[in-house]
Order: C-alpha cells, then sequence, then structure tokens
C-alpha cells in the first residue's frame, strides 16, 4: 500500500518480548524508509494498530483482511496481483 504497511507475524515466546519486538521493526522500517528517501526525522505517523491474535480463526481473518487490502483499496482485481504480498504457511 503507498501510504501504510500491514504485518502478521508470528513471535517465538523464547525470543524479544513482543512488544519490543515490534518495537524494533518498526524502528528498523523507518530508519531504511528514511535512507532509501534521503531523509531523516520521524517517519510516518505515530499511529499504529498492534495486536495479539488469540486463536486460529483470528489468525485466518487476520491474514485475510491484510491480503485482500489492495483489492479493497482498488489498486488490484486479486491479492496475488499485488507485488508486495508475501504468504509463508508455517
Amino acid at each position: 500500500m503507498p501510504n501504510h504497511v500491514h504485518v502478521v507475524a508470528t513471535l517465538f515466546e523464547d525470543g524479544l518480548p513482543m512488544m519490543r519486538a515490534l518495537q524494533s521493526i518498526k524502528a528498523h522500517t523507518a530508519r531504511e524508509a528514511n535512507r532509501l528517501l534521503g531523509r531523516t526525522g520521524q517517519f510516518g505517523h505515530r499511529e499504529s494498530y498492534d495486536h495479539v491474535v488469540r486463536n486460529a480463526e483470528e489468525m485466518r481473518n487476520i491474514i485475510a483482511y491484510t491480503l485482500e487490502n489492495p483489492v479493497r483499496a482498488g489498486m488490484v482485481d486479486n491479492w496475488l496481483q499485488w507485488p508486495y504480498s508475501w504468504w509463508h504457511e508455517m
């Protein structure tokens, strides 16, 4: 999407605590985006939506919502046409 990103990820319990992992991902992404754009400072808005998935049905719904986002935005007819979608089943 040109103005936001969706990420669905599994964080393993023996690794970083979830909020720290999300903060690390967001900080790295912002630094890289600023570098690629030749910018400095805050990247994007401070708002975000982080959600802990509680069960398999909720995970399926969130993945479907994420993959269908460019379709709902009218950018493609099928999520498989969106070049920035990536799906890996565990």
